[in-house]
């Protein structure tokens, strides 16, 4: 089976690459930047993720390569899109990404392919990319089969979780069932259109519970009591509580955007995904507000450990960290900022320096690394990842 994936290089395209390589199937990764194609070449990973490099090892000795010639879509038996809808300066998704994208590799394209697209998608664009290639001559089989994997654990859950395939023919439900049964996995058929609306519902979701727990965390704060101590007794051994997540910045490249996405398609009136956004969003701004009242900040200097939007990860996307580093730079005498999986941010510095300068310290990101900090300054710890109260 040959399979060319377009965006192979990246978060998602690159672990299904490498384990589809490892099932043996015949897989080029197809990307445009070329520093991460020639990063994959030499065997190395452009970013961190849980088993990835490992598996890229043994993928190239299976005939994995990665490529920035589109000519070699042309060979694919499958195409494996990894472009999806993202938001423009105005937080409207923007459609023309992806429309461009497959016209730009459309000349590569033919009626004997199945073209698999894979990241999120406003509602409609599958069969509006079906329509489009119609007109120009362009009838390969197409479904939308959403991944659904945790960033740091697609090694894992591309092998565990269930694979939703939206398709409108049987031929293109049979086509991609072949591929994604090779993971060993549950396969539920869905329409294209309700494919869609379980990648956003799903993200959308994840989104609004972890609103709510921001919110209880700012209201417990409100009144001065630690959130933790009160999750942990609600959630403990009561199952209609157990979903309630710890409260923490909540970001990324894929929850608010798909969040905002949703809320589009439905003509702004998705009351519980804007308040989620609003909560989620503002979070970085409350915990300002916090410190402002409660010190001079032009004369405190502010030490934010973790950059990343989440732990044990070196992706910066959307992070809030740089939200409340903004925040804070505009009040305090300065701000210092330390990650130890970011590679692409020149303003870091050593833990120690953050250490010794800073009076207050906020946990950005819950690295596993900072649980061993020993320090007697205020630390503002929304994550709880030190379990000494996060009240501010």
């Amino acid at each position: 089976m040959r399979v060319v994936i377009i965006g192979g290089c990246g978060h998602v395209g690159l672990p299904l690459g490498v384990s589809l390589a490892n099932l043996d199937c015949e897989v080029i990764a197809y990307d445009i930047d070329k520093n991460s194609v020639d990063v994959v070449n030499s065997g190395s990973t452009p970013f961190l993720e849980e088993g990835l490099e490992l598996g890229l090892k043994s993928a190239l000795m299976h005939g994995f390569r990665a490529t920035t010639n589109p000519a070699a879509i042309s060979s694919a038996e499958i195409v494996i899109m990894i472009i999806g809808t993202p938001l423009d300066q105005n937080l409207d998704p923007d459609l023309k990404i992806v429309f461009s994208a497959i016209n730009d590799i459309s000349d590569y394209l033919n009626d004997d392919q199945l073209l698999i697209l894979r990241s999120t998608v406003f509602p409609g664009c599958t069969k509006q990319i079906e329509l489009n290639l119609k007109q120009i001559g362009k009838n390969p089989e197409i479904s939308f089969c959403p991944e659904r994997i945790l960033e740091g654990k697609a090694m894992e859950e591309l092998h565990t979780l269930p694979q939703i395939i939206g398709a409108n023919t049987d031929k293109a439900f049979n086509r991609s069932a072949e591929l994604f049964a090779k993971f060993g996995v549950k396969i539920i058929r869905t329409t294209p259109e309700e494919a869609e609306l379980v990648k956003l519902f799903t993200n959308s979701w994840r989104y609004i519970k972890f609103a709510a727990a921001n919110e209880f965390w700012m209201i417990a704060n409100n009144l001065g009591i630690d959130f933790e101590n009160v999750r942990s007794a609600l959630t403990f051994d009561y199952p209609r509580a157990e979903d309630l997540p710890g409260a923490g910045f909540t970001a990324g490249p894929c929850l608010f955007k798909d969040t905002k996405q949703l809320s589009v398609a439905n003509l702004n009136k998705f009351a519980m995904g804007n308040a989620a956004i609003e909560i989620n969003d503002g979070l970085p701004n409350y915990i300002v507000n916090r410190l402002s009242s409660q010190h001079n900040l032009s004369e405190i200097t502010i030490g934010i450990l973790g950059m990343a939007f989440k732990s044990e990860s070196d992706d910066t996307r959307s992070s809030l960290s740089y939200k409340i580093k903004d925040l804070l730079s505009k009040q305090c005498r300065k701000v210092l900022t330390h990650d130890p999986y970011v590679k692409n941010d020149l303003d870091l510095v050593s833990l120690q320096v953050i250490l010794e300068n800073a009076d207050i310290l906020v946990i950005g990101a819950p690295h596993n690394i900072y649980k061993t900090v020993l320090t007697s300054k205020p630390i503002i710890d929304v994550w709880n990842l030190l379990k000494r109260g996060s009240t501010i």
